[in-house]
C-alpha cells in the first residue's frame, strides 16, 4: 500500500505541465516528513486539494526527492509495469532502426527515471543510476528476461551519478553470460564494445545520426578524431572512404580497441593512433606541421554543473582553436558536446571565438543532435544534451 505524498500549494504546477521531478522544498512537511521514507518507497503524489498527480518513487536524501514514473495514475512499480514501458520504448527504437543496437531505455524520457539500458543484439547493459530505482533491480531484470529472452544482462553500477550518491560501484553479470566485448553495428559499420571495462555502458549510441552525416564529407580525405575512445567517429570515417584516419585519445586501452575495430572493418591500412592528453598532443602535432581535411572533436562533458559554465565554455573554445590550427583551409570541423548545461548557441559562439583566434572564418553547414533512441522529454530540458556542429573553415 502506497503513502500519499502531499505537495505545497502551487508546487503542482510543473507536474501538471508534464514534469516528473519533485524537489524536497516542494513537499508539504506539515503532512509528510521526508524522514519517514526510505529510498525506493512508492508514493501517490497529490496536490493540496487531494487531486492525484501520479505515482513516484522516493529518494528522500536527494534534492530531487521523488520521481514520477506514472503521471496521473496510481500504479505499482513492478515487473509488469517495467515490461509495459519496455514494449513502449522498443516500439520507438524498432521504428527508427532496422537492427537491435541502440539505447533501449533513456530514463525519464521513457517514463523509467533513473534507468538506462543499452542493447547490443542479444546482450543488454543496465545502469541503475540512483538509490530509488536500484531497489527495483530484480524487477527490471525479470522484465528484460520476459521481454527479450536475452543471452546475457550486465549491470554497470559504476556511473558518475551513483558515485555522487554514495552508492556501491559494481559491475556484475546478473543473467546469463556477457563476454568482455560485444559486437554492434552502427551506420553499417561494425564495432566491438568493451561493455565490462569501457566507458559508460561500453559504447556511445547518442551521436549515431551525426556520425552518419560524415559520409559525404570524408571520402578521400585525411581525418583526425580527437577524444576518439574506441573509434566511433574515426572508424566510420574510414569505412566511408577516408584516405587516412588518426584517432587521438589519452587511453592506451581505448586505442587498442580502436585498432581492433579498424581491423574488424578492413581499414587498418588507413588507420593510425596517437596517445596522450588531447590539448598537449594537438599542440605537438601543430608543431610537427601536421594538417587534416577533417577534424572531429567529441570531448567528455567540460561542464558538469551550472557553476562550471564559464570555465567550460573556455575549454570548448581552446580545444576548437587547436582543432582549427590542425585543419586545412576548406576543411570540415566537427565540434561535439555532451554537456547538458552548454547551450547550442554557446558552443557555436565558442567555435567562432576559436576561429577568430586561429585567424580563419567558419561557416556552419550542418548540425546534429541525439538520435531517436535518446528521445527528449518536452517538459524536461535536461533530457536534451547532445550537440554536433559541422563547420567549414575558410
Amino acid at each position: 500500500m502506497t503513502v500519499d505524498l502531499y505537495l505545497r500549494k502551487g508546487a503542482d504546477r510543473r507536474l501538471r505541465g508534464g514534469h516528473l521531478w519533485i524537489y524536497s522544498n516542494e513537499i508539504d512537511t506539515a503532512v509528510n516528513g521526508l524522514g519517514q521514507f526510505q529510498a525506493g518507497d512508492l508514493v501517490s503524489v497529490r496536490a493540496t486539494d487531494g487531486k492525484l498527480l501520479g505515482s513516484a518513487y522516493m529518494e528522500p536524501q536527494s534534492l530531487i526527492c521523488a520521481r514520477l514514473y506514472a503521471p496521473g495514475e496510481q500504479l505499482p512499480l513492478n515487473a509488469e509495469l517495467f515490461q509495459r514501458r519496455l514494449y513502449e520504448a522498443l516500439a520507438i527504437r524498432e521504428a527508427a532502426f532496422d537492427k537491435p543496437y541502440y539505447r533501449l531505455v533513456y530514463g525519464d524520457s521513457d517514463l523509467l527515471p533513473g534507468l538506462v539500458i543499452d542493447r547490443f543484439g542479444d546482450y543488454l547493459v543496465v545502469q541503475l543510476n540512483n538509490s530509488g530505482i536500484e531497489r527495483y533491480g530484480e524487477a527490471v531484470v525479470e522484465a528484460l528476461k520476459n521481454t527479450f529472452n536475452p543471452t546475457g544482462i550486465l549491470l554497470r553500477g559504476d556511473s558518475r551519478s551513483r558515485r555522487e550518491s554514495g552508492l556501491d560501484e559494481e559491475i556484475e553479470v546478473v543473467f546469463g553470460e556477457v563476454p568482455e566485448s560485444v559486437e554492434l553495428e552502427e551506420n553499417g559499420v561494425r564495432f566491438l564494445a568493451p561493455v565490462h571495462g569501457g566507458q559508460k555502458t561500453g559504447w556511445f549510441y547518442d551521436h549515431r545520426m551525426a556520425r552518419a552525416r560524415l559520409a559525404p564529407w570524408v571520402a578521400g580525405k585525411s581525418v583526425l578524431d580527437v577524444y576518439s575512445y574506441i573509434g566511433g567517429w574515426g572508424i566510420q570515417a574510414a569505412a566511408f572512404g577516408a584516405a587516412e584516419v588518426c584517432c587521438l585519445d589519452s587511453s592506451a586501452l581505448a586505442l587498442e580497441g580502436a585498432q581492433a575495430n579498424a581491423a574488424l572493418n578492413g581499414v587498418a591500412d588507413r588507420f593510425n593512433t596517437r596517445q596522450g592528453s588531447a590539448p598537449e598532443t594537438m599542440k605537438h602535432m601543430i608543431d610537427e606541421g601536421l594538417g587534416y581535411d577533417v577534424v572531429i572533436l567529441d570531448p567528455p562533458a567540460f561542464i558538469q554543473r551550472r557553476k562550471d559554465i564559464k570555465k567550460g565554455i573556455t575549454a570548448y573554445r581552446r580545444i576548437n582553436e587547436l582543432g582549427l590550427r590542425l585543419l586545412r583551409p576548406g576543411g570540415l570541423l566537427v565540434a561535439g558536446s555532451c554537456s547538458m548545461h552548454l547551450a547550442r548557441a554557446d558552443l557555436i559562439s565558442a567555435m567562432q571565438q576559436a576561429a577568430v583566434r586561429a585567424g580563419c572564418r567558419l561557416r556552419v553547414v550542418e548540425q546534429g543532435a541525439q538520435g531517436p533512441d535518446h528521445p527528449v522529454h518536452p517538459a524536461i530540458p535536461e533530457t536534451e544534451y547532445l550537440k554536433a556542429v559541422f563547420a567549414v573553415r575558410s
